[in-house]
């Protein structure tokens, strides 16, 4: 088969992925891209799963999340990197086997005001969609924005909402915005612990894996536990911003594997070879100030704006056991210094040309 990836605009997929604010996020199968807002904390979040596929340019985002307690409604805003254009259900057991893959001889079981300073305006809704008990949202605007939207919408900032909103707002400014209704879900028939799995498709360059949102309304020592599967037409390069996140495995996905995702429902896209990248994240919150970005275009490197962090502090998340591999952020470093040498060579000529 031909791995070569078009270099036409590629698309992404990222999905709904939702972090129960104030609490450690430990379920055995999680993954990070939402933060909560809640109107009250009775209803938590009790399991997210993820998986970022990137195949033939286009990335599809698939997650699932439980809820359990009693209430009214809960909410989450996920950062995006680009406006979506499909909002839809996802498979119904697909990451409950990727779960299994990775652990195969215990498969795991899937169960079931301070923020708001002054803000000038609301953020621009772009897309609405309703899946199941779920009211989803496409947002653009800045941090303060999409701030005064989710107040004006009953929802519960914690103090960190802004630096957090703004600390994605400065790289897209769209979000998604997600509320569950629990009234709805007894509609439904569905009980504490039933999951719901999403999909959206999105226009952008290159994947990259929102992180940080997990830790949002955390304590500095609450420990960030994650799970994210990635499957890549070949093996991503990597780059994130801090310690906590090693590759568990790294490795062709397995036929059996893919024959069983491709037989899901929606799933039927899955391609006869992928490489399978299981990472997972265990940080304290504290220290979790970053983003997993990743390369898929052959002789391409990470961009370190998608990490969100400064130089010194990027790092190739590395192997259980196994060195960080350092060649990785050379090669960025070796990137920007060429940029600032050029740079610098055109500025003394300017200079002497008008001299």
């Amino acid at each position: 088969m031909d791995r070569s990836l078009p270099s036409r605009r590629r698309r992404i997929s990222t999905a709904l992925v939702l972090a129960a604010a104030g609490a450690v996020v430990a379920a055995p199968v999680a993954a990070a891209c939402g933060g909560l807002v809640g109107e009250n904390g009775s209803i938590q979040l009790v399991r997210t799963t993820t998986l970022a596929a990137y195949s033939g340019g286009v990335e599809r985002y698939v997650t699932s999340f439980e809820f359990s307690g009693e209430g009214g409604a809960v909410g989450s805003i996920v950062p995006l990197p680009d406006v979506p254009t499909a909002v839809e259900r996802g498979g119904d057991w697909t990451l409950q086997r990727l779960a299994r893959e990775v652990a195969p001889p215990t498969a795991r079981r899937s169960s079931g005001d301070a923020a708001a300073a002054e803000l000038l305006s609301s953020a621009e809704v772009l897309l609405e969609a309703t899946v199941d008990a779920l009211d989803i949202t496409i947002l653009r605007g800045g941090g303060d924005e999409v701030g005064r939207w989710a107040l004006d919408n009953g929802f519960f900032l914690t103090p960190d909402a802004p630096e957090v909103l703004d600390f994605y707002a400065d790289r897209s400014p769209v979000f998604m915005a997600a509320r569950f209704d629990a009234a709805r879900a007894r509609a439904l028939g569905q009980t504490s612990g039933d999951g719901t799995p999403i999909m959206v498709t999105i226009p952008t360059d290159e994947p990259w894996v929102p992180l940080r949102i997990l830790g949002l309304g955390l304590g500095e020592t609450q420990v960030v536990e994650a799970d994210v599967f990635v499957l890549t037409d070949d093996r991503p390069r990597l780059l994130a911003g801090g310690p906590g996140l090693s590759i568990e495995r790294s490795e062709e996905a397995s036929k059996p594997l893919l024959d069983d995702l491709r037989s899901d429902a929606g799933m039927g896209w899955v391609p006869d070879e992928l490489w399978l990248t299981y990472l997972r994240l265990a940080v304290p919150a504290g220290e979790l100030r970053y983003d997993l970005a990743m390369a898929t275009r052959p002789g391409t490197q990470p961009a370190l704006a998608d990490v969100g962090v400064a130089l010194p502090d990027a790092r190739s998340p590395s192997l259980p056991d196994a060195p960080v591999r350092w060649p990785l952020v050379a090669g960025v470093l070796a990137g920007s210094l060429a940029a600032a040498v050029v740079a610098v060579a055109a500025g003394r000529k300017a200079a002497a040309v008008a001299g």
